[in-house]
């Protein structure tokens, strides 16, 4: 089933979360759209900010970012977690997610290094 991309909605997202995420969650979406500046932001079926390209599977999407239970989550395609296993030693992961503690800096150089990485791997599928 192919779903609609519908632009728009990421400022509504951050505005709900709490004041103490906010800045982090501003900053992580510029680091996205530095990124890929031409993608287009749009909320995923998720119900959380996401990134897409058209013309790729997974209606192009490539990277997502929310907030729960006090972390900055950036929601990835596999394998790239697996793929950066050493780059994310001390971070709890799961197979497409890092959880970012709100207490400590969010690593941007790694965001985008991860974002450059599920980019990659949404093209080299389509390939």
């Amino acid at each position: 089933m192919k779903r609609t991309i519908v632009p728009g909605g990421a400022e509504d997202y951050i505005a709900k979360c709490p004041k103490s995420a906010r800045g982090k969650l501003n900053a992580l979406r510029d680091a996205i759209r530095e990124v890929a500046p031409d993608s287009t932001e749009t909320m995923s079926y998720f119900q959380i900010p996401g990134y897409s390209y058209s013309g790729y599977d997974y209606n192009g999407m490539f990277v997502w970012f929310s907030f729960r239970k006090e972390t900055i989550r950036l929601h990835l395609r596999p394998p790239v977690i697996q793929n950066h296993k050493r780059d994310l030693a001390g971070y709890k992961t799961t197979k497409a997610i890092v959880s970012f503690p709100m207490d400590k800096e969010v690593p941007m150089a790694l965001i985008k290094k991860l974002v450059h990485a599920s980019l990659d791997a949404m093209r080299s599928k389509s390939g």
